[in-house]
């Protein structure tokens, strides 16, 4: 079964080793907490490939999973900007990650 997730806001992110290995690109999707649950994010196992569906993009992930961003849901919320940044910090002996700018053209990067 392919899981799938419609996420309140998304971004990619391309992470970069420093040893030189390849570069990957993964969604960051975030989700608005609720009364009884707070606010969630997840990171996906990195992007294979992208279609676009109605006003979606659709990611798709190595593990299978998809990712059905809305083309105006780019962007991050207060509790996402705080996991991204400590991903950032704990992540800067071993690689960079960069967040791309929402006007990155997504079907044109070489995800493979």
């Amino acid at each position: 079964m392919i899981m799938s997730e419609t996420p309140d806001h998304w971004l990619v992110v391309k992470i970069t080793p420093n040893d030189g290995s390849a570069v990957t690109y993964k969604v960051f999707a975030t989700w608005h907490g609720s009364y009884l649950g707070g606010s969630s994010w997840r990171l996906n196992s990195g992007i294979k490939s992208v279609v676009i569906e109605n006003d979606f993009y659709v990611f798709t992930g190595h593990s299978g999973s998809q990712y059905y961003c809305h083309k105006n849901g780019y962007g991050n919320t207060v509790y996402g900007e705080m996991v991204l940044q400590n991903l950032v910090d704990k992540g800067k002996k071993a690689c960079t990650i960069e967040v791309l700018d929402e006007t990155t053209d997504w079907m044109v990067i070489n995800y493979e």
